[in-house]
């Protein structure tokens, strides 16, 4: 729970994703040190640097990861792709209920094929500090085109009553 102006407002976090290959996501995740850098204001949500990186089948979740340290070893390669991933453009935050953070759609180019199972958003601004994790669910391949990953209408991280 957390106390805003003196309404008592229940947490519900929402890591919403779509792909343009068409199928939901599985299990994912918000990492810890994300809640204390937003308690600790040493993350700022709408100025920021986020990147996101795409990561093979060998990463699994873990909530206490820090940094994209922890993670990068499991981070795909391919021609289009760079490498720490994509710079989330246009981070924005609405403030009313829910409570919503986004971005505009990531889309890599790729020329031959590459394959993901997960994504990972982390703040390059706060030391590489991981905000969560996305669990496509299965495989994702391109072959000479788009990896495009399109956040949902209700945003990349949505909290509400």
């Amino acid at each position: 729970m957390i106390h805003k102006g003196g309404k008592m407002k229940k947490l519900i976090l929402t890591i919403a994703i779509m792909f343009m290959f068409g199928s939901a996501f599985a299990a994912s995740g918000v990492y810890e040190g994300f809640f204390y850098d937003l308690a600790a204001k040493a993350v700022d949500l709408d100025s920021d640097t986020f990147k996101v990186g795409l990561l093979d089948d060998s990463h699994t979740f873990t909530s206490t990861d820090d940094t994209w340290a922890d993670v990068s070893a499991n981070e795909v390669s391919a021609t289009g792709y760079t490498a720490g991933g994509g710079t989330l453009d246009s981070p924005s935050i609405t403030e009313a209920d829910p409570f919503k953070w986004d971005a505009t759609d990531e889309t890599w180019t790729i020329t031959g094929s590459m394959s993901a199972w997960h994504a990972v958003i982390y703040d390059t601004t706060n030391s590489d500090s991981l905000v969560c994790s996305i669990d496509f669910g299965e495989e994702k391949t391109a072959t000479d085109g788009d990896f495009k990953i399109e956040w949902n209408a209700s945003g990349i991280i949505t909290i509400s009553d």
